[in-house]
């Protein structure tokens, strides 16, 4: 039976924040290439559901690759599922960087610290809290509510949502629309307006290894086919390039939004100007604005005196809705034809619909706990598991509540020395994401 009382949200809140304390400390770092353990934080979660009567089931893709599946069946059969995922692992730490133990979980001016505390186990204890509410109480939600919890997301979706979606995508049966990681959090501009950025689009992947073939010989002689020197003026060429500008419709909305609130001029032949009214933020938004391509690595050589024959290097791209051929064209037109490319990554682009009923949901749910706040769309120049479920034809965005402190430098802290989240924000996240959840 439906119980419709109204939840004290402060046992909730303190159950977010007790749960993403003890999240951090349970390590789940990604390594990449295949080395992961999410294992014992996978435990964790289907524990704490089974607590309180929620049954989960953990999918392992590989050893210790685990994924957790959960579905909360709604009142309404005939409305379609919600999917509410986060992803479990992490990026790994240099606990000789950090100021604290950064799988510690301590509490600290205000602020949870810890590897994973933004990236993104406060999302998953928001999740987890809110739910586990439910559950004691015997509260309902309208439609099916299915919790997933990926694994190896921090290293390409092999182990986690891309598995799921190819061999278990009857776990996602009847479900047409997703939230997830990095949206839903506060920007603060002109005269303390604060605008809450919903992912709405996500740039695309194509990780690309550049390889010169050259002459060999001793460091001593003439050598007009040095691959070391072909491939390194290619590099070169590569990261000076000024890519045009190209704005998608999400961006658009952004910038007008932007533009209104603090008075400026939006120009569509530029908005590069209005970067400079969203802060520390404007360093990931400004990606979103064109293509880009930034070299990452170099190998060559073997010894001092030896000229290599090959020389290679990495390229990390990322295009826009509705550019990757503009990438890959412009990256051949740079380098030219001699050097050879291979694909090492490769993931879609994303953009979807910001006037639904979801979105309009969602905007409710910010602007009943903040009503000064202006909910806009934006692009991320990264990407999440949401593209793994687009697959399925599941419609995803980023939504995972946050009012944050306006000096806060929010986009530094992913994946960051010293990584932390407030507190109070999220006491704020658990408020604005359990009433969006229950009337989404």
């Amino acid at each position: 039976m439906r119980n419709e009382a109204i939840t004290d949200r402060t046992s909730v809140e303190d159950d977010a924040i007790k749960i993403c304390q003890e999240l951090i400390r349970i390590p789940s770092v990604n390594f990449g290439e295949g080395r992961g353990d999410e294992s014992a934080v996978a435990a964790y979660i289907v524990k704490s559901l089974a607590e309180v009567g929620i049954d989960a089931k953990i999918y392992e893709s590989a050893p210790n690759r685990c994924n957790v599946i959960a579905r909360i069946k709604g009142s309404d059969a005939n409305r379609p599922g919600l999917v509410v995922h986060g992803h479990i692992d992490v990026v790994p730490a240099n606990a000789d960087e950090w100021s604290v133990d950064p799988f510690g979980g301590v509490i600290k001016d205000g602020m949870i610290w810890g590897r994973g505390a933004v990236d993104m186990k406060n999302v998953d204890a928001m999740i987890l809290a809110i739910v586990r509410d439910w559950a004691k109480r015997g509260y309902k939600p309208t439609r099916d509510i299915v919790l997933a919890f990926f694994a190896d997301e921090e290293a390409g979706m092999t182990y986690g949502s891309r598995y799921m979606s190819a061999k278990h995508p009857e776990v996602f049966a009847g479900c047409t629309e997703a939230i997830s990681e990095v949206g839903g959090f506060s920007v603060s501009v002109a005269d303390g307006k604060r605008l809450y950025l919903v992912e709405a689009a996500q740039k695309g992947i194509h990780w690309m290894k550049l390889t010169a073939q050259g002459r060999a010989g001793h460091g001593s002689m003439m050598n007009d086919e040095n691959a070391l020197t072909v491939l390194t003026e290619a590099v070169a060429n590569i990261g000076r390039f000024e890519w045009p500008q190209r704005y998608t419709q999400t961006v658009k909305d952004l910038f007008r939004e932007v533009a209104r609130v603090t008075g400026k001029v939006y120009d569509e032949k530029d908005l590069r100007p209005l970067l400079k009214e969203i802060g520390s933020t404007a360093r990931m938004i400004g990606a979103t604005l064109q293509n880009t391509a930034n070299p990452t690595m170099l190998e060559a050589g073997y010894k001092a005196n030896v000229i290599p024959g090959a020389a290679s290097a990495v390229i990390d791209g990322r295009f826009l809705p509705g550019y990757e051929e503009e990438l890959n064209s412009t990256i051949r037109s740079i380098i030219g034809p001699d050097i050879e490319i291979e694909t090492l990554s490769h993931d879609i682009s994303l953009e979807v619909d910001f006037n639904s009923p979801l979105v309009e949901a969602m905007k409710a749910a910010l602007l009943r706990e903040d009503p000064e706040g202006i909910p806009v769309p934006y692009m991320m120049s990264g990407g999440t598991d949401n593209k793994a479920l687009s697959e399925l034809g599941i419609v995803g965005y980023g939504f995972s509540p946050l009012r944050l402190p306006a000096d806060l430098d929010f986009m530094s802290l992913f994946h960051g020395v010293d990584e932390r989240v407030p507190v109070d924000g999220i006491r704020f996240g658990v408020r604005v994401l359990a009433d969006f959840l229950e009337h989404a």
